[in-house]
């Protein structure tokens, strides 16, 4: 790879023709083409442009008779609700009807389109089809972009499904028929690119300076201006006079014409040119996107920026502008609730610092004329690395665990690190050799537990006291805020801490003012039981290493320390001290999440009692990048509305994860758990590991909204180290802890394809599993009803005998017709009597109109949507019987034959996942790639694989013998599909169990 900064585009002596297609998302990638498109023209060249932006765009920066603009959409980018929120599901809809369903019409039309302007060169700002046009149409083409479409689209299919996935793949497929990829600053990762070159920051010139704006908007010099850009989307956004600072005044972009502002608030023509803008203000305030990261970093104004919803680039954008110095992040509440002064005042006193190239657009220019005229420009030898690096982050991306570097390659740390992205905690050195963090662990005390060969709580505890000996660096130093994450600089300022120095550094003494309390809770392997879980299967599962740790202090609110936004909203609300929640979630620097999240305790009250879980859903669901919080503070409501628990203090709560997110592994559930043990802790609750257990799953069904079992929380809560948990699902019935045969290993491998309980393919299978039960209760009472009027009048009318309820028992089928689980019901009488009478699939309107309700709290069926019925109801009642021949294997003794039954068990029950909708290619594979070595070598030491938890992805389980041999072929398998698939996958440790620690 290189990076071109220096060149100047000479015109040529050929006459050039170049097409330009450009992506239906927005109008920034319109404007940067813009000054691509202006450099080509100055040298004399013909382009083409393709586009459903207004024309304004092009002709008001650059009119010529060389300039052809042709409407037409080829691709439709992300369908927004409104400037912050995108559509997942009616992007990826209307992606299939715009670019998909229409596939061989636009081909055709393109590629003779393209030979009837003989054009030398198909440029792409990123049309994915117009590559391939490209292709079929013998012409070379090149994209410049910072982001492609099948890696903001990957994250969508989460939300649609299964049947959605083709798009990624067919998109990938297109960017390949690419020359080579001009890269611009703040990419994604793009592997779909053979061959990347990196260019600087397109960016749109000045055509005026700060005076002659402000003179020409009747502006003096001294006041202070801030601007209002949120895109090309009119939101009808509602401004009043008092959210700005006194003295401030707000340039508006997009307002609408009818739409009436206070006086301190200015409406901007639609066309304005935002670049001149950006020169005359003081700070920019509104989403981030390539065009306004790009202009806010050239010409170094701050920038106040609110997250959007679902959009992969945004991350990536929002570390390179907080790098530079450039960004302050606002939380959308505050944005519209109109608290503004304390990110305004922050931004203007930020120093921007970004020095890179901002010619990008005549650098691209060249090289898009020399590529038209033949040359080649040399593949970067390290094009497979860079391509595999991408992959993997791609990878990590999208499946990042909610904190911590879980996952991460330690190439990409220490890349990181360089860059000043990752910073080190300080420490203060004692004596030359023991930290303040090392001595501070010997302040707490265990309450619950064991702290023994638990080397990440021990870290944690480090990391916390560091927070507090670290605090004072953060405002020193050159560039100390590049080199502090946000969310290190939030929690520094998390907790009451009192410093006690006296004369000498090593009698330093750290003091807590108000206790702090520490839960610890691990994720955990699914060895057998999965999704049967929620219709009351026995299980088995296993915890692991990977936890979650938190941290709570509670303090009175007038001792809590606040966040200035938190003190400017209670302040405009004319409130004193009063409680508040304030939780900083480590690990969200890479994320779509912010960092930070606060409320007042009074939002989740409705007058004297808590409000209902509905409305907490909707309170937590309003911005997406905060919805994370509910994980957290929904544990504060469920004790509220459940053991009628009342707050009165403030609650501070510092989350850390290293349990996997998107892996089935339950990273959710040991939030839960560990936040609720911690809170619990704090207030002196006592409730048993099980209660506690049930009030986590209240939390992800009614709070979250995801519909999951409860055997991830009594997991994390109740399972035991190098142990499985048994556990009846009835709801919650711990039968025993299994010790796991010396003989026997279990491993957890990542498949690398995301996993939710939340997506929609869990919830259809477990709809589908409770209509099934419905509908077998229904024939069962039928039977009864027959089987007892036959009993009291054996001869039917016609004086025939009745053949089907020959001798019935009337016991078994008044149970089977109030059937609390699927689970007991055994199956041969499932074979027996009800399997044929179970479709395949039912619409959810047939369904309720025939038998009104599923009988299940957590779900709601969809009039349109056709559910799957026999497999999901048949799989947790073959599923139950597997778990249980398990259990008793297990105590066999030591063969291969009963190393051999116990993987037979494993791969019915994935491939019974399978059938029910839940497989995934990535776990395919790797269950295969178990299943051929097992079967290609008589002295293998692999036996048995399954897909494991939701589903639809995550984590394998695999079990083997335990010995070295295994382990190896463990990594061979790891490290064949991850050459196949390229990404990015770990091992799953032996478990660790949790517990809660507290201060002395």
């Amino acid at each position: 790879m290189r990076f071109l900064d220096e060149d100047h585009i000479l015109a040529s002596k050929k006459h050039l023709v170049f097409a330009y297609y450009i992506t239906g998302h927005g109008f920034g990638h319109a404007t940067r083409v813009v000054e691509v498109v202006r450099h080509l023209i100055a040298a004399g060249h013909d382009v083409h442009v393709v586009t459903a932006a207004p024309d304004s765009v092009f002709t008001s920066e650059k009119q010529s008779s060389n300039l052809h603009i042709r409407k037409v959409l080829l691709d439709c980018g992300a369908v927004q609700a409104d400037a912050l929120t995108v559509d997942r599901l009616a992007s990826l809809e209307k992606y299939s009807q715009t670019a998909v369903v229409p596939r061989n019409s636009i081909l055709e039309t393109e590629v003779e389109w393209l030979d009837s302007i003989n054009a030398d060169l198909v440029v792409s700002d990123i049309v994915p089809v117009a590559c391939r046009a490209a292709a079929d149409a013998g012409i070379r083409s090149v994209c410049v972009t910072n982001f492609s479409w099948d890696f903001i689209y990957a994250e969508y299919v989460m939300a649609a499904g299964y049947h959605h996935r083709s798009i990624i793949w067919q998109i990938a497929e297109d960017y390949s028929h690419c020359e080579f990829l001009l890269r611009l600053p703040g990419y994604c990762p793009m592997p779909a690119f053979r061959d990347v070159i990196d260019i600087p920051l397109v960016v749109r010139r000045l055509h005026k300076s700060r005076v002659q704006v402000r003179k020409e908007l009747g502006i003096g010099n001294d006041v202070k201006l801030v601007l209002f850009n949120f895109g090309g989307q009119q939101a009808g956004w509602t401004l009043k006079q008092e959210w700005l600072p006194a003295g401030w005044l707000c340039l508006v972009c997009g307002a609408s014409d009818n739409q009436e502002l206070p006086p301190n608030f200015i409406k901007l023509a639609e066309d304005v040119y935002t670049p001149d803008l950006i020169a005359a203000c003081d700070c920019m305030l509104g989403k981030i996107e390539y065009g306004t990261v790009s202009e806010a970093l050239a010409y170094k104004l701050p920038f106040v920026f609110v997250r959007r919803d679902y959009f992969n680039e945004e991350p990536f954008l929002r570390n390179m502008l907080e790098y530079y110095q450039g960004g302050v992040e606002m939380i959308r509440r505050d944005l519209i609730t109109g608290h503004w002064m304390p990110y305004l005042e922050r931004a203007i006193c930020l120093k921007p610092c970004y020095e890179g190239g901002i010619n990008g657009g005549e650098v691209a220019a060249g090289m898009l004329q020399d590529t038209a005229i033949g040359k080649n420009y040399a593949s970067d030898k390290f094009s497979g690395v860079r391509r595999l690096r991408d992959a993997i982050i791609l990878g990590y991306q999208l499946q990042r665990a909610p904190s911590g570097d879980i996952g991460i390659p330690e190439w990409y740390i220490l890349a990181e690190n360089e860059l000043g992205l990752r910073p080190a905690l300080p420490s203060v050195e004692i004596n030359g050799k023991t930290s303040l963090a090392e001595s501070c662990i010997e302040n707490f005390e265990i309450l619950h537990g064991k702290l023994h060969d638990l080397p990440d709580t021990m870290a944690f505890l480090r990391s916390l006291a560091g927070l507090d000996s670290g605090l004072e660096s953060l405002d020193s130093g050159k560039n100390a805020e590049k080199r502090q994450m946000r969310e290190r600089i939030a929690a520094a300022g998390l907790f009451n801490w009192e410093v006690l120095q006296r004369q000498y550094v090593c009698q330093l003494l750290l003091l807590v003012h108000e206790e702090i309390f520490v839960a610890r809770a691990p994720g955990r392997l699914d060895v057998m039981g999965g999704i049967a879980d929620y219709s009351g299967s026995l299980v088995l599962q296993m915890p692991i290493k990977e936890a979650c740790h938190v941290a709570v202090q509670r303090n009175p609110p007038s001792k809590q320390k606040l966040w200035r936004h938190t003190v400017a909203r209670r302040d405009a609300k004319g409130q004193g001290p009063i409680p508040v929640v304030q939780i900083v979630s480590f690990g969200s620097e890479l994320g779509s999440r912010a960092p930070t999240f606060d409320m007042d305790l009074s939002d989740l009250m409705d007058g004297d009692k808590p409000i209902t879980y509905e409305k907490a859903y909707k309170y937590f669901a309003q911005d997406p990048s905060q919805k994370w919080a509910a994980y957290i503070a929904g544990t504060i409501l469920v004790l509220m509305s459940e053991l009628s628990v009342r707050f009165e203090d403030s609650i501070s709560i510092l989350v850390s994860s290293a349990v996997p997110e998107g892996k089935g592994v339950s990273s959710s559930a040991a939030v839960e758990v560990a936040t609720m043990s911690a809170i619990a802790a704090a207030h002196g609750l006592k409730i048993t590991p099980r209660d506690l257990a049930l009030l986590c799953q209240k939390v992800e069904n009614l709070i979250v909204g995801a519909p999951c079992g409860v055997m991830d929380q009594m997991t994390s809560a109740c399972g035991e180290a190098n142990k499985l948990l048994a556990m009846v699902c009835q709801p919650a019935e711990v039968k025993e802890l299994v010790n796991i045969p010396t003989h026997i290993q279990f491993w957890g491998i990542d498949s690398g394809i995301r996993h939710s309980v939340g997506g929609a393919d869990y919830g259809s299978v477990r709809i589908g599993a409770f209509m099934g039960r419905k509908m077998i209760k229904s024939e069962a009472a039928a039977f009864l009803s027959h089987s007892v009027a036959s009993a009291n009048n054996p001869q039917h009318e016609n004086g025939t005998n009745s053949d089907e309820f020959e001798e019935p028992d009337i016991g078994l089928l008044e149970a089977e017709a109030s059937l609390d689980y699927l689970c007991n019901l055994s199956p041969h009488r499932y074979e027996a009597v009800y399997a044929k009478k179970l479709p395949e699939f039912m619409l959810g309107e047939t369904f309720l109109d025939k038998y009104f309700d599923h009988n299940d709290s957590v779900t709601v069926i969809d009039c349109k949507c056709n559910y799957a019925v026999r497999a999901p109801a048949r799989h947790p009642i073959y599923e139950n019987f597997r778990v249980k021949a398990f259990k008793v294997l297990l105590t066999a003794a030591t063969t291969d034959e009963q190393l051999s039954a116990l993987g037979e068990l494993m791969y019915q029950c994935h491939y019974s996942y399978g059938e029910c909708g839940l497989g995934s290619d990535g776990t395919d594979r790797l269950v295969n790639l178990v299943e051929e070595r097992q079967n290609r070598s008589e002295s293998g030491t692999l036996f048995g694989a399954k897909i494991t938890g939701g589903g639809s992805g995550g984590s394998v389980c695999v079990m083997g013998r335990n010995c070295i041999q295994s382990s190896k072929e463990i990594l061979e398998q790891s490290s064949i599909l991850g050459n196949g698939l390229v990404l990015c996958r770990r091992l799953l440790s032996r478990p660790t169990i949790g517990g809660v620690i507290g201060p002395i």
